[in-house]
């Protein structure tokens, strides 16, 4: 019964931040793997309370939550959590950091781990202030890009079995 009661309330608990909330596939199409550059691809990210990270990885990696010393060393011995389905969801649920290795020592060596920092709840966030308006472009001028890092934006949605379903 205290299962249900906690599943529970991590649901309604991502259901209350969906509207703010943000879903990072970490290391983009390339997933969670040792051919990704891990640390790359997190340099640009703000990471809020309520967003999700989502982990997909082959058979050959796991996915372990470790402390700060476990980050440091690799060390998997003492580790918070284990994932090993391949797909796997983890919501933040609060400011801080947080800490994710695989679990084949090796690889965390070879630069398969990350460390997410979170902020605060995205909805205490102050309101920037408004942005100058861009200049119009001469003629024949190269257009900006579109393309950008920021993350899928998520309305409404649940979980099942680590995919988000509308």
């Amino acid at each position: 019964m205290p299962n249900l009661v906690l599943v529970s309330f991590l649901l309604g608990l991502s259901f209350a931040l969906a509207c703010n909330a943000a879903t990072y596939l970490v290391g983009d199409t390339s997933g969670w793997d040792i051919s990704t550059n891990i640390d790359w691809w997190a340099q640009d990210k703000t990471f809020a309370v309520g967003d999700l990270l989502l982990f997909l990885y082959s058979p050959s990696h796991s996915l372990d939550e470790v402390t700060k010393d476990g980050f440091g060393s690799c060390n998997t011995s003492n580790v918070l959590r284990t994932f090993m389905t391949g797909n796997t969801t983890v919501l933040l649920i609060s400011p801080g950091s947080r800490y994710f290795v695989c679990g084949n020592k090796l690889h965390c060596l070879g630069g398969l781990r990350l460390h997410v920092h979170v902020q605060g709840n995205q909805a205490n966030s102050p309101v920037a202030a408004p942005q100058a308006q861009p200049q119009p472009q001469p003629r024949g001028s190269t257009q900006p890009s579109f393309k950008n890092n920021n993350p899928v934006l998520i309305s409404a949605g649940f979980l099942d079995r680590g995919r988000i379903q509308v």
